[in-house]
């Protein structure tokens, strides 16, 4: 006797919560399967060493950005305990002596910083932030846009889209350039327009490839910086970022407790088999038990592989858009890598192991732009970076529920190794890099390796089979043009919705997607809810 709900969501990632908790605020009997024995996919807290199970790491996703006011508010996360502190200042020490500090709120000591390497560059600062802030105000607003379907004739769609032209009228011919040049410049090419500094770019690049598979001389790059700093933590503070307390597995923590506050169901260690589709719609899913659960709709926020490929079928797709998920680029070269500290990092440029600025925000390992191409060169070169890039935080600076007290996690998201390394675990070489990813921060904090008691190494074998990112990828699809808004994951469905009826989309790989933001999630669970009330609209019609 299969079960029977309003809607099934496939995953408990945050995007996945999102959507439940929207589709049970709307008044749906909702239902969210997820194969993890816990929820929250990339955003979770874990406590990954059996021996000391008091240190608790965000194992993942590490900080937080672009989740949009009208989410956390809709949803009121305060309340179910969504608390942020925003970072501190970007940091890099270098090995010639020294170091910089970039701060998100504050010109006239980022002045002070960036002169102290450059006069011409520190003078250029307040004309680039102005030029992001200008940027953020057409781009911002487009991260909560349904994309429309460009090309196609049917009035809706050419409403659609003329809708969208028109709301940006108001644009002159400068900006429609700067956005032109921001989606196909490279962040390499973007800040030799602007600073001369390679300490300065080395700083500025750090967005530029997070989470990306292109060094930062590849095209595109300079949008994937833009996506990362038009967000901000709900403080006004344009890019700035911020630490959930108790890590972002509190994040997904707080969407799942207002989902169940709606009413929403939530299982754990129920991974889907497949979708049941019958005369072309969606009917419900069958679980890997054999159990099958009916509902008239289904939101997967799975990676587009498993949810079209794996759980859908090829059969029962449109050819081209089979095609098109076949060929959705999902290389990765990530390796995420957890440290419990004893003491704070000593560094010779700002010493001292009390805590100071320095450690509450990112603890780069990004010195110039030279060093991150080296070590995306490496990776594509087919072997793991020599010296590899490192975007850092110590989010017990503020948070001091995750460690004992006197104690610190460090979380270090590195780059690159190959991107064939999501097949086999590769074990013995990822020691091998962490320890070599140790040793370069260990030659600006000498303290570091000593400091070390336990170390937690995740790469890209680990992400796609124990987290569902497939090639490791954490944004469920590379943030290159040709994956970009109405592309993503697929031209002619960037809605939200699919091939099949009465299944919708709620991953990173749809628009907005990239980041904790939860915006496929509640997209998806509008495009479903509008979809149901035109049916009733209908129907009523014809009565």
């Amino acid at each position: 006797m299969a079960g029977r709900y309003d809607a099934i969501v496939v995953g408990g990632g945050h995007n996945g919560l999102v959507a439940a908790a929207y589709l049970a605020r709307s008044g749906a009997r909702t239902l969210v399967l997820e194969a993890r024995g816990k929820t929250g996919g990339a955003a979770t807290t874990e406590a990954p060493w059996p021996d000391a199970p008091q240190f608790r790491v965000t194992r993942l996703s590490y900080v937080m950005s672009l989740m949009p006011p009208t989410i956390i508010n809709d949803l009121d996360l305060p309340r179910h305990g969504y608390k942020i502190y925003p970072m501190g200042p970007y940091y890099q020490a270098f090995p010639e002596g020294g170091s910089i500090k970039l701060y998100a709120d504050d010109a006239k000591r980022n002045h002070e910083e960036v002169a102290k390497w450059s006069v011409r560059d520190a003078d250029a600062m307040p004309r680039w932030d102005a030029w992001l802030a200008g940027l953020a105000e057409v781009l911002g607003p487009l991260l909560l846009t349904v994309p429309p379907k460009l090309g196609s004739r049917s009035p809706r769609d050419l409403s659609e889209t003329l809708r969208l032209a028109w709301r940006h009228r108001g644009l002159d011919v400068r900006t429609v350039a700067d956005v032109t040049r921001l989606m196909t410049m490279s962040i390499a090419d973007l800040l030799d327009d602007w600073f001369e500094s390679p300490q300065v770019k080395g700083a500025l690049a750090v967005n530029g490839v997070i989470g990306t598979w292109a060094g930062p001389y590849e095209p595109g790059t300079a949008y994937v910086m833009a996506h990362h700093s038009i967000g901000d933590v709900g403080d006004g503070h344009l890019g700035n970022w911020g630490f959930q307390e108790g890590g972002q597995g509190a994040v997904s923590d707080a969407i799942a407790s207002a989902a169940r506050g709606f009413g929403a169901e939530i299982r754990t260690g129920a991974p889907v088999a497949r979708v049941l589709t019958s005369g072309g719609r969606a009917t419900g899913v069958v679980l890997e038990s054999g159990e099958e659960i009916r509902a008239g709709v289904v939101v997967s926020s799975l990676h587009p592989r498993t949810a079209f490929l794996d759980h859908v079928g090829r059969e029962h797709l449109p050819d081209d858009f089979v095609r098109d998920i076949e060929h959705w680029k999902t290389r990765s070269g990530v390796v995420k890598i957890n440290l419990a500290l004893a003491e704070l990092p000593d560094f010779t440029a700002d010493p001292g192991t009390d805590l100071a600025e320095h450690h509450t925000g990112s603890v780069e390992m990004a010195p110039s732009m030279e060093y991150i191409e080296r070590a995306f060169l490496d990776a594509r070169e087919g072997r793991p970076a020599q010296r590899p890039f490192s975007d850092g935080v110590i989010p017990t600076a503020f948070d001091k529920t995750l460690v004992p007290e006197g104690y610190h996690i460090m979380s270090l998201f590195t780059q690159w190794v190959p991107a064939d390394w999501n097949l086999e675990p590769h074990r013995a070489e990822l020691e091998a890099y962490a320890d070599r990813m140790i040793d370069c921060y260990s030659e600006l904090a000498p303290n570091l390796k000593s400091a070390i008691l336990h170390r937690d190494i995740v790469g890209p074998y680990d992400l796609e089979h124990d987290y569902g990112l497939i090639g490791g990828n954490i944004f469920h699809g590379e943030l290159s043009l040709e994956q970009l808004f109405h592309m993503r994951p697929a031209p002619g469905f960037a809605d939200y919705r699919t091939p099949i009826a009465g299944l919708y989309y709620a991953s990173s790989a749809t628009h907005a997607g990239g980041g904790v933001c939860g915006i496929p999630g509640m997209q998806a669970a509008k495009a479903a809810i509008t979809d149901k009330k035109a049916s009733r609209r209908r129907i009523t019609g014809r009565k």
